[in-house]
This record gives structure tokens, sequence and C-alpha cells, in this order.
């Protein structure tokens, strides 16, 4: 299933072939599957009942790829690991577990943070009482957290004239937007670590002799939280609006869809996932987790329910880096399989305690509201 999800390599939205793909597998093993949930075609919810249901736990599986890198982001391994968690839990809770529900939840559109944030936005995490999922990595962390996030895309508009005949009667779009990186390029000098800014050009003109009369940027704007992240985000506006005063230009910004969260990790859930990789002689990495971090829309699924998303290793030669080449050959290692297996059984082996032991999660639920 790893080997077949990493060939297809899907982009956001388009996961059809994985969604089925995994959608199939917990079909085949009892799962009452619902597909095209949430208005999306590729999301899916797939439940195991025991009993009255309660608790319920879900299993996030992330399913889109990269576009150009393939599954450099590591959701082959996601995707998978959730699948074969919930599947493993569903068979062993089987005449053993009185009561509780299974969940395995297709999220698609992590990359354009659009998926888990659609799937709260439509009611798919009510009724849930602890959210989980793996990710890949260089290290093994049960805490790692994510940074907010904000997206937004500056259009400018100007006038088009011959860029030689004419150029006093144009306004030059690419202008304001090489204006608007130099601003922040020179911004960021006044802005806390934690603070990240990044982006591209995506539309910068058609032809050298004619003075752009459109230009666009595509920028991400990170946080430690949602206070900084505001901050942040209203000094890139005021980058955007001076560039546009600057060169006479129009500007038109439109946010994202939806803004990411901080990852808010359960410490309650997070101290059962740390009792299953005691169970299996795996210990955590004492590299610090505040650094090298990136977002996700886990953060939003955070704020709505106990949820973790722990890291586990997938190299045996040594740190490799995500959203590059050499992370999307690990994931089909054997040291990558061996990661993906390892968060396989950690999350097996958490939710068979939170199943036996609902006073945990009660326990989860009152850490969250504090």
């Amino acid at each position: 299933m790893l080997r077949d999800i990493t060939a297809f390599a899907e982009l956001p939205l388009e996961e059809a072939r994985t969604a089925e793909t995994l959608s199939g597998f917990l079909e085949g093993r009892g799962f009452r599957v619902r597909r095209g949930i949430a208005g999306m075609k590729s999301a899916f919810r797939a439940e195991y009942v025991f009993g009255k249901g309660k608790p319920a736990i879900a299993f996030l599986c992330e399913m889109d790829a990269l576009p150009g890198l393939g599954h450099a982001c590591g959701h082959n391994i996601v995707g998978t690991a959730s699948a074969c968690a919930a599947a493993a839990v569903a068979e062993f809770g089987t005449g053993r577990f009185r009561s509780g529900r299974v969940i395995a939840l297709g999220t698609p559109a992590e990359e354009t943070g659009y998926g888990k944030a659609k799937l709260i936005e439509e009611g798919c995490f009510k009724g849930v009482d602890a959210a989980m999922m793996v990710h890949p990595s260089s290290r093994r962390h049960v805490a790692k957290g994510y940074l907010a996030l904000h997206r937004v895309h500056f259009t400018y508009h100007g006038r088009a004239s011959h860029a030689a005949a004419y150029p006093e009667h144009g306004v030059n779009a690419l202008d304001a937007v090489l204006l608007l990186f130099q601003a922040i390029g020179m911004l960021r000098q006044q802005l806390k670590d934690t603070v990240r800014i990044h982006g591209i050009i995506t539309d910068g003109g058609k032809a050298p002799n004619i003075i752009p009369e459109r230009a666009q940027a595509y920028f991400y704007v990170r946080g430690e939280n949602d206070r900084d992240l505001a901050e942040a985000v209203a000094k890139v506006m005021a980058c955007a609006e001076g560039a546009a005063k600057s060169t006479g230009c129009r500007l038109e910004a439109q946010p994202g869809a939806y803004t990411l969260s901080a990852m808010a990790v359960n410490p309650v859930i997070a101290a059962s996932y740390r009792r299953a990789l005691e169970l299996l002689g795996l210990p955590e990495s004492d590299a610090p987790t505040d650094r090298n971090r990136g977002s996700s829309d886990i953060g939003n699924v955070s704020r709505v329910v106990p949820t973790i998303q722990p890291n586990m290793p997938i190299s045996s030669g040594g740190r490799v880096e995500i959203h590059t080449r050499a992370f999307e050959k690990a994931t089909c290692s054997p040291a990558g399989i061996e990661g993906m297996m390892e968060g396989v059984r950690a999350m097996s082996l958490t939710a068979a305690e939170l199943f036996g032991a609902p006073e945990i999660v009660k326990a989860a639920w009152k850490a969250f509201r504090q």
C-alpha cells in the first residue's frame, strides 16, 4: 500500500486513487466507509464500533503530495500508518473493548492548509474524543510543535505600455512586487525569531518590451502563536500597501481559505504515546522541539479536540530534511518502512490504552480545556 500511494503522488484535492486505496483497505477490514465527505471528493470517514461507541479515537490519513517533488512531504507514510493503526486497533479491540469507536479520517490537501480545516468547519470532528497521526522526520519527537500560518496572494494592477517607446505612459505592476519583496526583506530585521515570511513571484509580466500591467506574488507568514501571527500579517500588509502607493498601482490582497493555528499538543495523550514508546524500547530524541518547524492544519484540529502528531525517524544514515528528493526516497527505504511501522505500533498502543482506560480521555479533555 505504501509503494502504491508513493507512486500515485496526487496533488491536493486530487487524491482520488490514494483515497480509494486507503478507504478500500479499511472497508475490507470491516469498517463502514463514507466517501466524499465535507464537499471534498477525496475526503472519507471510516468507522468501526465497539458497543456504545465511546470514546471515539480518530486516526488522520493525510494523502496529498508536492508539485514536482512527489511524497517528499511524507504523507504517503502518514496516510498508510494511520489506516494500518486504525485497522490493527479495530481487530485487536473486537471482543476486548466494551465500548469505543475507531475512526479513520481521510484528510486531503494538507499542503494547501485546507483539508482538516474544511472538515472542522463541516462538523466532522464533533463527537471525537482524541485525534492522532504520526509524521516522518529525522528524529523521534512526541511533542513537536507547529507554527501558525497565514497565506496571502498579492495582485498589483498597473497600466501596460511599450517599454521603450512610451515608458512614461505605463504603470509597472512588477515594480510593485519587487518593492514588496524589498520591504519585507528590510522588515525581517524587526521581527521575532519565531516569525517566518517567505514568498514567490507567480506572475511577473508577459514580455520584456511590455510594461507589466499585472503582477502577482504569493506569501506565507508564520508565527509562534495567533497574536504574533496577526502582528506579522499586519506589517506585511503595510509593506504591500506601501509598494502599491509608491508605484501608483492598485493592490488586491486575497487571503488563503483558512488561517492555520499553532499546534497545541495535548500533554495527556502525549504521555500515553510516550508510554507506548517505552514499551517498544524506543528513546525519544533530546534535540530541541522548537526548531525546524513548519505549519499544518493539524494545528486547527488541536484547537477542537485533544490531539498529538509525534515524529518518527525514517533514515538510518543521519539527518534527512523534509521537502527534498532525499526525503521522498527515504520514505520507501527500509528505514522509512521501519519508521512507519513504529508509528503504527505506537499509535495502536496509545489508542488501546485510551479505549481501556476512559479516565485518561477525561484527563485529556480537562487538560485541553485548561
